[in-house]
């Protein structure tokens, strides 16, 4: 499995030979270092700084790779060929490949249920004092008597690691580390995110399906 770490840049859009628009995300992938190798995985550093603490900064000594902000592991299945110190850069994928891209969505603090699961809410006439309220959440008279569990409440909202399946490489530009993948991935800009080849290709239309 291939696999590089990136940083997320923004959204643009581009048009294809009939004119017809699409949207893409725009990544910095790479350059990436091995930092550690495992059975079934390695480990990768991304983007290079200057201060870090002593504890990393020996870590990545033994490996012989400059100061980096970012350490992330990529399952592979087959570590041994892959070196202490080796670069990975972005010319591991092509156009045309299709990517599963993991990252942090966006944090949105405490919501509702409204907001976070959909719900419709209450009458929203002037009587009504639950525009917006949760309304009964279990049966206090009757089996089970309690709160199920993972009943949809408010709560924290967003923050989570998100994966994107199957999204189509639509540029690579190796000089300058930018890979142009179509539609959106998860986070804000400058967020980090891991690129791995799909696990599960996505099913191309050839038109003779009937």
């Amino acid at each position: 499995m291939k696999g590089i770490l990136g940083k997320k840049l923004g959204m643009r859009q581009i048009y294809d030979e009939e004119g017809k628009s699409i949207p893409v995300t725009i990544i910095q992938a790479g350059p990436c270092f091995v930092t550690q190798i495992k059975e079934r995985s390695i480990q990768l550093g991304f983007d290079r700084t200057k201060k870090i603490k002593k504890p990393l900064k020996g870590h990545l000594a033994k490996a012989k790779v400059e100061p980096v902000r970012v350490l992330r592991e990529i399952a592979v299945t087959d570590s041994e060929r892959y070196t202490l110190g080796q670069e990975l850069k972005i010319n591991i994928f092509k156009e045309g490949d299709y990517l599963d891209i993991t990252g942090m969505s966006k944090g949105k603090g405490f919501a509702g249920v409204m907001k976070r699961w959909g719900f419709a809410g209450g009458p929203a006439s002037h009587g009504s004092t639950s525009h917006r309220r949760v309304g009964s959440i279990g049966s206090g008279s009757a089996f089970p008597s309690r709160v199920l569990k993972g009943k949809k409440m408010p709560g924290r909202m967003g923050g989570d690691r998100i994966t994107v399946q199957n999204l189509k490489v639509m540029k690579v530009d190796p000089d300058k580390n930018i890979l142009l993948v179509e539609g959106a991935v998860p986070g804000a800009k400058r967020g980090y995110l891991i690129i791995k080849e799909a696990l599960k290709k996505a099913k191309v239309s050839t038109g003779d399906e009937g």
